[in-house]
């Protein structure tokens, strides 16, 4: 006769038990039965899969986030979901400061860190030359602003993030993410440099790609949910976020390619294989 595991074990134990596995893995469990389905929705098991830090970067959030809402009316279960779905903004934190630049959310499989460095964060040659760049609001962004391209001909964007922020033991995938306006020119003609390098010892690799390519040549960008599109830029593996920071870049530096139209919402970095 075969025993049934929930009539042995207090749904403590089992709740301790699903701790120790992932998130992936809890979620699945609650096609068990009943018992494994109240044991996996405990707040034991979901506040050991949030980061440590995590209520410290929730503090440092902007108020436009309700950070306070957040800590005191959500059990850590919820809190987990919230932050996959809902990233929140940041206006400081203990090594950077952010003024509402940059948003913290986490990858729903695994429970490790996500961040996307706002266009205000990054730096863009020109940036605050109304000649060649437009800094404006749209509804769908989740920053207050975002960067249009009026036109330049030396296209020169990067975006650095503290390796330390990060969690450890992780490979991260940098994307840009954007979109055109409805007059774009320029990314159809020349191709832009992708490249991710990881302090001092790494180089990274370099890939040259169409942004807006025509119908004969392959496309490596991709919508999202939130409407957008991203393109990846490159990964590193951080392993314990002793490596500095981590540098993301766009660049097409051809002087005779006017280039107009494009739309930079931000760099968003997280772990590899979360979408």
């Amino acid at each position: 006769m075969r025993t049934d595991i929930t009539n042995i074990l207090p749904e403590e134990c089992i709740s301790y038990i699903l701790s120790l596995t992932s998130p992936t893995d809890v979620c699945r469990s609650k096609l068990v039965s009943p018992v494994f389905r109240s044991a996996a929705d405990s707040d034991t098991i979901w506040g050991k899969f949030l980061p440590s830090d995590c209520y410290d970067i929730i503090s440092n959030a902007s108020s436009s986030s309700s950070s306070k809402l957040l800590t005191a009316s959500m059990s850590k279960t919820q809190l987990y979901f919230h932050l996959c779905k809902n990233p929140i903004i940041i206006d400081k934190n203990p090594i950077i400061i952010d003024n509402g630049t940059m948003s913290f959310g986490l990858d729903k499989a695994t429970g490790k860190k996500c961040y996307m460095l706002g266009a205000r964060r990054l730096s863009i040659a020109w940036a605050n030359t109304p000649r060649y760049w437009r800094w404006k609001r749209v509804p769908e962004s989740r920053f207050s602003e975002v960067a249009e391209l009026k036109e330049v001909w030396w296209l020169d964007v990067k975006g650095t993030i503290e390796t330390k922020i990060l969690s450890p033991n992780t490979t991260y995938v940098a994307y840009l993410v954007y979109k055109f306006s409805s007059s774009r020119y320029g990314f159809e003609k020349k191709p832009v440099d992708l490249h991710v390098e990881l302090g001092e010892s790494d180089a990274g690799r370099t890939f040259r790609i169409f942004l807006d390519p025509s119908a004969n040549i392959p496309q490596f960008s991709r919508e999202r949910e939130d409407g957008w599109m991203e393109v990846k830029l490159g990964e590193f593996f951080n392993e314990h976020g002793d490596d500095g920071k981590a540098t993301c870049s766009l660049r097409e530096v051809d002087n005779y390619t006017l280039k107009k139209g494009l739309i930079i919402e931000g760099i968003d970095i997280r772990p590899k294989d979360s979408r």
